[in-house]
């Protein structure tokens, strides 16, 4: 049994549910063959189970009319969304001050080709809220085109309010994107919502999935053009890609047992519940803020209320001294900038960033008591 007091889900959830393990390891075992390029039953049960994926990952995010595109990850995903969208000059492009270098390194990329005209949406540093009234303005004053947000934050745990802000771009006719790396299975969430054009998530983070597996819920008729092109298993006879999606998107052999993995993680959802999947993780991070908080030589960078991801600055330490004391410990953490430089940036925490504490489901006393062990140690030592 691991005995690490694991603090880094935000990068990967883990453990996950044994649901999880056992079923990726049964059914790889009897079915871990390829999708829909055959006639044989193992091939024809490996389909279903991609079907019923699909079906489950609707239902949990109330869309069942919707689409759902499988990916290697939620990077490529976002590259087939952005380099889909972003094809001419002078678009206005909105971001949050908090994107992933999976949305801005896209961007700074097709910038080179196309001239855009990059904004930040209003956010108060004080408050941790986006200034949804500055936004209004700002979209009067520069209409959208493109929105891209992350739901929450992946440094400092700051929810958007999504429908408020993609309800205000929609006016302007913009493509609307959502980043919900880190809240889709966590936050409960109605993407049957026409303001909201793609929504990308990572099935080994908030979903409790295996890594390898990404994608994009969208609907039906959005067609962009491909990111890669070959083998589909379907229209085999046309050298150019299908129109169908997801089919245009889906490349190659799908990852089946990362599916697998996914299917049992979402079953494993539906029968525990998302709100109190949700709840689990907002005593463990209250339990967190609450531990961080009793020490005077750490800076705590988060809203009061979000999701389970903290991050902290240490007096006389730098993040990655931090990380290699708590590791000592056996205490999982994540140190540096997180792929994220332009949210350290905003709060000031570039370029040695911050200690990133993030909570889950599983978060058991003995992590927290381990925790405390070490961090009453960093402290008589500051």
């Amino acid at each position: 049994m691991n005995d690490t007091a694991y603090f880094d889900n935000a990068a990967t959830t883990f453990p996950k549910p044994e649901e999880v393990y056992v079923f990726m390891d049964k059914f790889y075992r009897e079915c871990g063959v390829n999708v829909g390029r055959g006639q044989h039953k193992l091939a024809s049960k490996a389909s279903a189970l991609v079907a019923e994926t699909r079906k489950l990952l609707l239902n949990l995010n109330h869309c069942p009319n919707k689409v759902v595109t499988f990916t290697s990850s939620a990077t490529e995903a976002l590259n087939i969304i952005l380099r889909g969208v972003i094809c001419k000059d002078n678009l206005n492009i909105y971001l949050s001050p908090f994107e992933h270098n999976a949305v801005t390194r896209v961007i700074h990329y097709l910038s080179s080709a196309f001239k855009l005209n990059i904004h930040t949406l209003a956010f108060e540093k004080e408050t941790f809220k986006y200034n949804l009234e500055k936004i209004k303005y700002q979209f009067t004053d520069n209409s959208p085109d493109i929105l891209a947000v992350s739901h929450a934050s992946n440094v400092y745990g700051i929810v958007a309010p999504i429908e408020e802000i993609c309800a205000l771009s929609k006016n302007y006719n913009a493509v609307n994107i959502i980043d919900m790396c880190q809240t889709m299975g966590l936050l409960d969430t109605n993407l049957n919502n026409q303001n909201i054009d793609y929504s990308v998530f990572a099935a080994h983070k908030t979903l409790y999935g295996a890594v390898g597996l990404g994608g994009f819920i969208s609907d039906s008729s959005a067609k962009l053009n491909p990111l890669l092109f070959g083998g589909t298993g379907v229209d085999s006879a046309n050298q150019t890609m299908p129109d169908s999606v997801p089919e245009r998107y889906e490349v190659g052999s799908p990852n089946i047992m990362a599916i697998a993995g996914l299917n049992a993680a979402l079953k494993w959802n539906r029968h525990i519940g998302i709100k109190n999947i949700f709840e689990k993780d907002q005593m463990n991070r209250t339990r967190l803020l609450s531990l961080l908080q009793d020490y005077e030589n750490i800076k705590v960078i988060a809203p009061i209320d979000g999701i389970g991801v903290v991050s902290c600055v240490f007096e006389n330490y730098g993040s990655d001294n931090i990380g290699h004391i708590l590791s000592e410990y056996n205490i999982a953490v994540r140190t540096g900038l997180h792929c994220s430089p332009q949210a350290h940036k905003f709060y000031n925490t570039f370029p040695a960033g911050t200690v990133r504490f993030s909570t889950s489901y599983f978060n058991k006393d003995e992590d927290f008591k381990r925790l405390e062990e070490a961090l009453d140690f960093i402290c008589e030592n500051s």
